[in-house]
């Protein structure tokens, strides 16, 4: 029989070199990667990144967002519910705070992206919509109806897996005058842009939700898509409380069309993919400098179960 010893020093001795070999691959894999995403967005003949002064495109001059911290909701402004009926955007007030989501629900990109991460982010909290909060989505379209409505409702209630809570999503559809109220007092600016048809018929915005308080002012903002399921939840209970918020890295996510017709995106899209890159390699840079000066403080173990630093390694029988 093999003795522990034997076999242990066989497992040092050859430990190392795998262990080093998969820090090379994962480097190099993560090189592939990210010289990948560069080609995509920046390789003369395929997707231009557009003007080289890093400036956002023109039509996004009107898109951002402003952090109207406790500022008060129009709370008499009249909309339709997903269900067809007149409601007044007060009735969802009162008694909870509410999460409140600005988007178009025929949106092909980040109107999407933004729901999914809001109810991911839910789905890990341990409080209820309808019960301790209300999620009130908006669209900016004037041309949407309930139905569109309806289907986006039913959609998110299934995903977040609780159709109990169904009576604290509501999904609202508007006219122009009632949609401009609210997204002025909000601070969330858009514009209308010409979709693959050349029709004016998507808009041009930035991604962000408001936690609003029980009386109906904006307690906090979070830009983006993905939500802290422990920030979420601190700022639902500091709303609810009718404490406000401070002002968050305005670091924006915009939705913007591609342009089939000069095969450009827009350079903001271009810049994040780039710099995604950028920091994958630094980061698996930084990794295999870890490991390597890790195996050089490391003695070798010959098969003999001697290190070359002169040691003994104690024998064991087995």
């Amino acid at each position: 029989m093999k003795s522990w010893k034997t076999i242990r020093a066989r497992e040092l001795g050859t430990m190392r070199r795998p262990r080093l070999l998969r820090g090379v691959a994962f480097l190099c894999a993560g090189l592939v990667s990210a010289c990948g995403l560069v080609a995509q967005v920046s390789q003369p003949g395929d997707k231009q990144v557009g003007p080289e002064n890093d400036r956002p495109p023109s039509i996004l001059d009107k898109v951002g967002i402003s952090q109207n911290l406790n500022a008060q909701l129009p709370l008499g402004l009249n909309f339709v519910d997903d269900a067809g009926k007149q409601v007044e955007l007060g009735s969802y007030f009162g008694k909870h705070p509410a999460i409140l989501a600005l988007v178009y629900y025929q949106c092909p990109m980040l109107c999407s992206e933004e729901l999914n991460g809001l109810t991911s982010a839910l789905r890990m909290v341990d409080v209820k919509p309808g019960k301790d909060f209300d999620v009130i989505v908006v669209s900016i379209d004037p041309t949407e109806g309930p139905d569109l409505a309806a289907a986006k409702k039913q959609g998110y209630v299934k995903r977040y897996g609780q159709p109990e809570t169904a009576y604290g999503w509501h999904f609202l559809t508007g006219k122009q005058a009632e949609i401009d109220a609210l997204t002025k007092t909000v601070g969330f600016g858009y514009t209308k842009i010409p979709g693959p048809d050349g029709k004016l018929n998507q808009f041009a915005h930035a991604s962000s939700i408001q936690i609003v308080t029980p009386q109906g002012k904006l307690a906090q903002y979070y830009m983006g898509v993905e939500y802290s399921p422990k920030d979420l939840r601190l700022g639902l209970v500091e709303a609810s409380s009718n404490k406000i918020g401070t002002p968050v890295d305005n670091i924006l996510t915009y939705c913007y069309h591609y342009d089939p017709a000069t095969n450009t995106h827009s350079l903001v899209v271009a810049r994040v993919m780039q710099l995604g890159g950028l920091v994958m390699v630094l980061g698996l840079g930084g990794f295999m400098l870890v490991m390597f000066r890790k195996d050089a403080r490391q003695p070798a173990i010959h098969a003999n179960g001697t290190p070359n630093n002169g040691a003994t390694v104690k024998k064991v029988n087995g």
